[in-house]
């Protein structure tokens, strides 16, 4: 949308326009008593009836923060019209009893934020019976089952609601909310969102995101967790700050990325709580940052509603949860609106990221993060476990990640233009079917390099060695197979329509684009070096993109195969990285320095 291309987002003023013109092209598709959403006819696993519940829920993460100021009567007086209708048993637009596990209970967390930030504006003009259906209602979320995840914590977003407008509320159900997400910390102010399961953005935008709001509401009467949910968000601020790059973009990593800038609210609500630790004037960097280079990109409906997608509209990176009003979750990060003009957050200095070039070892989520100039990575090694959420394999398991290239998914089985292979290995019976790394069997975290390894078939075992120093970084990959194989490794995919130069030899090939180049060599086994067309809508940040890429043969017994893979800025001319393999070490010489691994 153009008006918020051209916003500056500069101050607390530019933030609040840029809501009213996110949620205004929502106007003309609210139900008649404004209860319900109808924004697209694509569908979730979930009923079209509770999707439409959805979309009304979730422009609430930026308009309660919006009511926390006068005026907006107009908004404030269609949520107030639309919880009366929905929640009223004898109204035709009735949502429903939710029943266990039921996709309601998640919506329930945004109307818990409005009866925090805004009781006067959305519940006490409510008449008697208006409320009295509207706290039957959320109550269920004291009494229905919720998966054991982020899950558990909208109980206690709902109960502040209640507490905050003086009605009686569950104590019970927020202690046993609080302590099952206990069960899922891991340390140094990770969690991981379930037990067990991955180390992803569900635990800055959703397990920390509500803990800090638990923090804020209950300073007072819960000094002692309010305290303890601030110090994890601090420490866990100094890994998840390298998430983040200079121009404010962050590293698609895992699921629900069609949340898109959601990935900015945790840092909404580590200002929102007054956590104790980076500057104010950093925070509102990030955050700003962030939300200028999401309004940047072609993520809107012609009439101005958000898209599913990431970097642009695409159903085919999504999970079956994603439903047309699902990605105003990123409205979370607009959290801020509700810290007001004098606060040291708005009143503060941008300031540019704290981080220097570095790399910072983050064993909880089973990676190295490592940030050059604008780009971030990623490093992963996996888990050992799968979620069964849609490409879980390309959401987890690829050996980078990066901000500025974005990963890739599969449209298919067959053939690699098809099979978003960049920064992972695919493997094939010599039949065009390809399979990738889904899990991780073991691995290992250094400060020098992450180990893996996985199993594609039951009779074939890979150990990968990952070595990172950006621009490059090194793949080793120990194979032992009972079956002859096609193999093929990809570098980071690039915007193929970008390209300015191109250059291929028998083992490596790069591409140039956007004053970056990138590519792959190869440096221990027979293969042949090319640069690869991919099918369009696989990348999750550019639509049509070609792929630096290795291909070779893969034979019965032990096969040893290396590759560099290069990604930074045109000129850079960091040397090409050697590898050699023999008694037991892995010996590679790299940014000036060599790594010896003992395998």
């Amino acid at each position: 949308m153009k008006m918020l291309f051209d916003n500056p987002l500069k101050t607390r003023a530019d933030l609040r326009q840029a809501v009213l013109d996110i949620c205004s092209p929502l106007l003309p598709l609210y139900s008649e008593g404004k209860s319900r959403l109808h924004i697209g006819d694509t569908s979730a696993g979930y009923s079209d009836s509770t999707a439409e519940v959805e979309a009304f829920a979730r422009p609430l993460w930026a308009l309660a923060p919006l009511l926390t100021e006068n005026g907006h009567e107009d908004w404030a007086g269609l949520y107030r019209r639309g919880l009366a209708a929905g929640t009223d048993p004898e109204s035709p637009e009735y949502w429903g009893d939710p029943h266990d596990f039921d996709q309601l209970l998640v919506e329930m967390a945004a109307m818990g934020l409005g009866l925090i930030l805004a009781p006067d504006k959305l519940w006490e003009p409510l008449s008697g019976k208006e409320k009295e259906n509207v706290y039957r209602w959320l109550s269920f979320v004291n009494t229905k089952k919720a998966y054991d995840c982020n899950w558990r914590l909208f109980a206690v977003m709902v109960n502040l609601g209640f507490r905050k407008v003086g009605l009686p509320y569950c104590t019970e159900a927020v202690e046993a909310a609080l302590g099952k997400v206990e069960e899922f910390y891991l340390g140094d102010g990770w969690y991981a969102d379930g037990k067990p399961a991955h180390s992803d953005y569900y635990v800055p935008f959703a397990i920390h995101f509500y803990q800090l709001i638990y923090a804020k509401e209950m300073e007072t009467e819960d000094p002692e967790r309010s305290a303890l949910f601030k110090a994890r968000a601090k420490e866990f601020a100094e890994d998840f700050i390298y998430y983040f790059g200079e121009d404010g973009s962050a590293v698609p990593y895992g699921r629900s990325m069609t949340y898109r800038f959601a990935q900015a609210a945790f840092w909404s609500a580590y200002a929102y709580a007054g956590v104790d630790g980076f500057d104010p004037g950093v925070v509102k960097g990030i955050i700003l940052r962030h939300l200028r280079s999401w309004f940047k990109r072609p993520i809107w409906n012609n009439d101005g509603t958000l898209t599913i997608g990431f970097g642009y509209p695409n159903l085919i990176m999504t999970e079956g949860y994603n439903a047309p009003g699902s990605p105003y979750w990123a409205l979370k990060t607009m959290l801020v609106l509700a810290l007001g003009e004098g606060s040291s957050f708005w009143q503060s200095e941008e300031l540019p990221l704290p981080v220097a070039d570095s790399r910072r070892v983050l064993p909880h989520p089973h990676m190295i993060a490592q940030k050059k100039g604008k780009h971030n990575v990623l490093f992963a090694a996996g888990h050992p476990m799968v979620n069964c959420h849609t490409h879980c394999g390309a959401k987890y398991e690829k050996f980078a990640y990066s901000n500025l290239f974005g990963f890739s998914v599969s449209k298919s089985v067959w053939g690699t233009g098809a099979g978003g292979f960049d920064s992972t290995l695919a493997l094939s019976e010599c039949d065009n079917v390809y399979r990738v790394k889904c899990e991780n069997k073991e691995h290992l975290v250094t400060d020098d390099y992450i180990y893996t390894k996985w199993t594609p078939w039951k009779d074939v075992e890979i150990k990968t060695y990952i070595i990172p120093a950006l621009p490059w970084h090194v793949r080793v990959h120990l194979i032992y197979s009972e079956r002859e194989l096609d193999s093929f490794e990809g570098g980071f995919a690039y915007p193929s329509e970008h390209v300015t130069s191109t250059e291929k030899t028998e083992s490596g090939a790069f591409a140039c684009f956007d004053g970056y180049r990138g590519g792959i060599v190869n440096l221990i086994g027979e293969r042949k070096a090319g640069l690869n067309g991919m099918e369009a809508n696989t990348n999750l940040i550019y639509s049509r993109t070609s792929l630096p890429a290795l291909s070779g043969k893969v034979g019965k017994g032990e096969t040893v195969l290396a590759c560099a893979v290069f990604c930074g800025e045109e000129g850079d001319n960091a040397p090409t990285p050697a590898v050699s393999v023999e008694g037991g070490k892995i010996k590679v010489l790299i940014d000036g320095r060599e790594v010896t691994i003992e395998i």
